[in-house]
């Protein structure tokens, strides 16, 4: 053990310095000093890579190294979350990044396939002190003994899924398994989904796998970033540590109700309203609404618009109907294609005026010359009557005014289901649901820019004009310096022009891709991560499409846990549409998390409506089966008794209740509040099953199952590490008595 702690020693010793290096950067990086482009650069470059190293750091409380290969030739390596040099002057490692190659054996490597290696040894630390050591001998022929040698290969394994949960999911590279390892390093194109059964790792090897791909791709995801979607905010909070420990900090987590920018969805939606938005027959309607804002004047009622020259302009049936066929005719989006619809107009009630005006009385050709036509336009042009007629026919929209119009008289759809989406414009707040229908509702109108693109080109050309300036008084300098003489000094002008030296001095944009994208509808994402795959719904899926054309996706999910009823539920119909039968499916088999006893009754719940259900194959049993208690009359008071018998000393109590009850529940629960937004750091928290999807406990206390339905059931049922209660006041389901 002395060898590795002076190893632990040395590790941390070249830790501190890289600290200091980084305090160091961070503070040049904010000092205004008139650096050069390229030196401004490479500063941020360096200051981006100190800050992810930062993260790790302070992330994994110092237990940066947790594994050693030995390998047959005498050569040793250390790995960690994190890859370390000796110093900045050589490429040698003092610590391998896991995601290495030369690391891959560490999870791989078994007695009749060793891989090169004599032996694996799992490192255990607390801060920068080793306190347990477990060698795997792998070469059998090997007779060297170090006193640490571990009979049982699984007691790290055993030992990382007993431990205590925090609240917060840690990262598995001290465990990664074979077949996680296979998944995680997987291709970067195309799209892999993952399924598995409860407490498989499937959430875990999704955010490894993002690990990796960051490392293996490292110039095209660091432009591109990765987004991971999960399924609701305490999930995202859960995981929010696992990719920071892992020096990782470019990635995007959001939910449904965070993908469209400038909006952030907190309101509820009926279980029916969620069904129909999420339905791919909205995006017809949606297309077909906004056709209907591109209107036409009644025939026989047109608009009659006030002009100073020549009189009353007349924009009638005819003159609106050409000139809407030619802009639709562009098959651009409604605001883009607009100026083309003002354009016919212009042009049409110009003719009509130089017609009224230039008219020969006598027959003959227009008396009007090109001039005085331009001139007429120009007034047409530029008249706010015009525009306003133009408007009231084919409005700019923007996606916020759209849907809430259409929300408030929803068409295109079957009564019952418009009367599911209809609510009045006063109301507000909008969905998870909402968000793809925004987002549809965008690709529909287009954003015309031309105004802040013009307004852009403007300010360029201002800044050129006075870095013009500044190389002219330049030049002219140099002239009367050396006026009598030939110089041979390079002046400014000599080695840039204005329109480079104007660019130096644009205003830098410091903001992350990661930043960046969170702004950017239209972003195209390097890879995209889907956690509760199964239930996202047909027009969430049109939605993140669009933010991955080359269609490079994990998919992680699990379709008996499918409990939105506007979830797809089935891969083959999430992914048709998009990519065919042209995708990687692989199940994830053994389950790490729940033990045997409580699965088996939790396959009871799924095996009612799919008998062939098969359960993942769990691979601790603790020997204490699930309990039930009826509570009779008084289901608080019961639920606070069976909350004192099981929160623990150190780990995680969650009561999963339908959310009806969390008041009552409450009430009898000191120190815990029913919310939308529970602390899962606390002992005891109190969650819906939907609220729960994802996450894990030491404990779980089940209350009232008789009011979830089937995949809600299994869902809670499967959150605990360790014990399970259920309490019950209504008459049990029939697959728990």
């Amino acid at each position: 053990m002395r060898e590795e702690q002076e190893f632990i020693d040395r590790l941390h010793a070249r830790v501190d310095t890289l600290r200091g290096d980084a305090a160091q950067d961070v503070e040049d990086a904010l000092t205004p000093v008139g650096k050069g482009l390229q030196a401004r650069l490479e500063r941020d470059v360096r200051v981006a890579e100190r800050s992810g190293l930062q993260a790790a750091l302070n992330a994994v409380d110092g237990s940066l190294c947790f594994g050693r290969i030995d390998l047959s030739d005498g050569v040793a390596h250390h790995i960690g979350r994190i890859g370390i040099r000796k110093d900045d002057t050589e490429h040698t490692p003092l610590l391998i990044d896991w995601r290495a190659p030369v690391a891959r054996p560490f999870y791989l490597a078994t007695g009749h396939t060793p891989m090169g290696l004599r032996r694996r040894r799992h490192i255990a630390t607390e801060g920068r002190t080793v306190t347990e050591l477990h060698d795997e001998i792998l070469d059998l022929g090997d007779r060297e003994r170090t006193g640490f040698e571990d009979p049982n290969g699984d007691d790290v394994l055993l030992a990382a899924l007993n431990s205590a949960r925090t609240g917060r999911m840690g990262d598995i590279v001290r465990t990664i398994q074979a077949e996680q390892d296979n998944i995680i390093r997987a291709p970067h194109r195309g799209v892999l989904v993952v399924e598995g059964g409860p407490g498989t790792g499937k959430t875990a090897v999704a955010l490894h796998r993002a690990a990796f791909l960051l490392y293996e791709h490292r110039e095209l995801l660091a432009k591109r970033a990765v987004l991971i979607v999960g399924p609701n905010p305490a999930f995202l909070r859960y995981i929010s540590e696992v990719l920071p420990a892992l020096g990782e900090t470019g990635v995007l987590l959001a939910t449904q109700a965070e993908l469209f920018p400038g909006v952030h969805a907190t309101g509820t939606d009926t279980p029916r309203a969620a069904a129909v938005k999420g339905g791919e027959q909205m995006s017809e309607a949606l297309a077909l609404a906004v056709r209907d804002r591109q209107e036409l004047p009644e025939p026989g009622a047109p608009l009659i618009i006030p002009h100073d020259d020549g009189g009353d302009l007349v924009l009638d049936w005819e003159i609106a109907y050409e000139a809407r066929q030619a802009a639709r005719d562009t098959r651009l989006p409604h605001n883009l294609a607009r100026p083309y619809f003002v354009f016919r107009v212009i042009d049409a009630l110009t003719a009509q005026l130089t017609e009224r005006i230039g008219a020969d009385p006598y027959g003959g050709p227009n008396l009007l010359g090109p001039d005085d036509i331009a001139q007429l336009a120009r007034g047409v042009a530029v008249s706010k009557e015009v525009h306003a007629a133009a408007d009231e026919l084919w409005p700019p929209l923007t996606p916020e005014a759209f849907l809430a119009g259409y929300l408030a008289a929803p068409g295109y759809l079957p009564d019952r289901d418009a009367d599911a989406i209809r609510r009045a414009p006063a109301d507000g707040g909008w969905t998870p649901a909402d968000v793809p229908l925004l987002d549809e509702a965008a690709e529909l109108l287009g954003v015309d820019d031309s105004a802040e693109r013009a307004a852009a080109e403007a300010a360029r050309q201002e800044r050129i004009a006075y870095a013009q300036g500044v190389l002219e008084l330049s030049r002219g300098s140099e002239t009367y310096e050396f006026e009598d003489q030939e110089s041979e000094v390079l002046a400014a002008h000599d080695i840039i022009d204005a329109e480079r030296m104007a660019e130096r001095h644009e205003e830098a944009d410091h903001r992350s891709a990661a930043e960046r994208a969170a702004a950017d509808r239209t972003w195209a994402f390097g890879h995209i991560i889907v956690d509760e795959a199964q239930e996202l719904s047909p027009m969430a899926w049109r939605l993140l499409m669009r933010r991955s054309p080359t269609r490079s996706l994990t998919l992680v999910g699990d379709p008996a846990q499918t409990s939105e009823v506007a979830g797809v539920g089935s891969w083959e119909k999430i992914l048709e549409p998009y990519v065919g039968d042209r995708f990687e499916h692989v199940t994830l088999k053994v389950n790490y998390r729940t033990p045997a006893e409580i699965m088996e009754l939790a396959a009871r719940v799924v095996r009612e409506t799919d008998p062939s259900f098969t359960l993942p194959v769990s691979v601790r049993s603790t020997g204490e089966a699930p309990w039930i208690r009826d509570a009779g009359e008084n289901l608080p008071a019961t639920v606070a008794q069976a909350v004192a018998e099981l929160t623990p000393q150190e780990g995680r109590l969650a009561v999963i209740a339908p959310r009806a009850l969390h008041e009552e529940i409450a009430a009898d629960l000191e120190g815990i509040t029913a919310g939308a937004a529970p602390d899962l750091t606390l002992p005891v928290v109190l969650l819906d099953p939907r609220q729960a999807k994802g996450l894990e406990f030491d404990h779980v206390l089940v209350v009232e199952p008789a009011l979830f339905g089937s995949s809600d059931l299994y869902v809670a049922l499967t959150r605990a590490t360790q014990r399970l209660g259920i309490v019950h006041r209504e008459e049990l389901p029939r697959t728990l008595r």
